[in-house]
């Protein structure tokens, strides 16, 4: 919230300014803490053009955390201290929630507050993930380091996120276009050239009657088809939301042929990820698994870590807990046993993420190898039924005068 106020200092001169903090006891903390009198202190609504709130983002982009992780590696190794730090920070921010999230950070840290605490309160930008590397770096006091860790294993998930999601888009881009090409030439073009065909008389046939019996229903009824796909759309957006909707979306995603095996060698990377920057970075291991449960996304992954966690908090190994899912491939559970008996897990999930990174590489290249002709062949089918529709009666009508 934005305060503007009105101070005195230690020799009496007279500042005026605003101060953004989460409440109001925390902003005349602030001021306190600076040695300052407060004069007057009022709330103040931020305004952009003719008088209207400015519009601040409810997320921040990955690769803005991966900047502020290396500036705050870079700063703490220059010895800038915590405070001045993210003070530099804040000012320097272009990103509007950022920006305004920093300044609250900064008055939490001023007022006492651990830096993990300070950002536990704003899970929306800093994961679970994310504090509980900061609290192992402050407990150790190498904040420089785990930031730096941080900054290198967020550009790592952020650079594989992109990857997948980009052999993702494609194949959506090209089906969504063509349904829309096709609804346009059924809606708008087709019943035009339907009813020159029957007003000719000749036989039609019966592929060319069920294009126009198609035609006639995206015509006449678009609405009733428009509000069942928006209700059906809203149903299926709040049940994938809920604990059995988010089980049946994974289980079907990591099913689906080709893109399943995508979204497989995804996440096994991030777990592995996730698990070596924590391990390397003194974090135990119940902790770590934990943590990464909240990191992977995704449904089945989830359980099968929650499962582990309880294994090994009962004297399982990791390698014993993942055995009982299928969807830990062997090769995996024989490489973490491997590093369980050697005392050198942390090293062997570096390999693992490594591999797998790898292999979602490798994955999005067959993927969008395979999607490309295979969407080729679908379209030049359904475009070819459709003008077949149209031309064979129109040959027909040709040769028979």
């Amino acid at each position: 919230m934005l305060f503007t106020y009105k101070v005195l200092t230690k020799e009496g001169e007279v500042r005026e300014g605003s101060i953004d903090t989460l409440s109001e006891d925390s902003a005349i903390r602030s001021l306190q803490q600076r040695g300052f009198t407060i004069v007057s202190l009022v709330g103040a609504e931020e305004k952009g053009l003719f008088g209207r709130e400015i519009f601040v983002a409810k997320s921040v982009p990955l690769r803005d955390i991966v900047l502020l992780s290396k500036q705050i590696s870079v700063l703490f190794s220059a010895h800038v201290s915590v405070l001045k730090a993210f003070q530099m920070l804040a000012e320097e921010s272009t990103n509007p929630l950022l920006k305004k999230t920093l300044g609250h950070i900064t008055t939490d840290i001023q007022g006492g507050s651990s830096i993990a605490d300070a950002l536990n309160k704003h899970p929306r930008i800093f994961s679970n993930f994310y504090v509980n590397m900061v609290r192992v770096g402050e407990e150790a006091g190498k904040l420089n380091e785990i930031f730096e860790y941080m900054a290198d294993y967020l550009n790592r998930n952020y650079e594989l996120t992109v990857k997948a999601r980009n052999a993702l888009t494609y194949p959506v881009f090209v089906i969504g276009v063509f349904v829309l090409i096709m609804t346009l030439l059924l809606t708008v073009i087709y019943p035009k050239l339907a009813d020159i065909l029957q007003d000719v008389g000749q036989e039609i046939p019966f592929y060319t009657k069920a294009i126009i019996a198609l035609s006639d229903f995206l015509v006449h009824y678009w609405i009733f088809i428009l509000v069942a796909l928006i209700i059906g759309g809203g149903f299926l957006f709040r049940y994938a939301k809920t604990e059995d909707g988010r089980t049946y979306v994974s289980k079907f995603k990591l099913n689906v042929p080709v893109i399943g095996n995508l979204m497989r060698k995804f996440y096994l990377s991030r777990i592995s990820d996730s698990m070596f920057t924590m391990l390397t970075s003194g974090v135990p291991l119940v902790r770590t698994l934990e943590v990464t449960v909240s990191v992977v996304q995704d449904a089945t992954y989830e359980d099968i870590l929650k499962e582990t966690v309880n294994d090994v908090k009962g004297g399982s190994l990791v390698s014993e807990s993942f055995g009982k899912h299928e969807e830990i491939p062997g090769v995996m559970r024989q490489i973490i046993r491997a590093g369980e008996e050697t005392g050198e897990l942390g090293k062997i999930l570096k390999v693992l993420a490594e591999f797998y990174r790898r292999e979602v590489y490798n994955a999005v290249e067959v993927l969008v190898g395979l999607v490309e002709p295979i969407l080729i062949v679908l379209l030049g089918v359904g475009v070819g039924i459709v003008v077949a529709s149209v031309l064979v009666p129109i040959y027909n009508i040709s040769t028979g005068f």
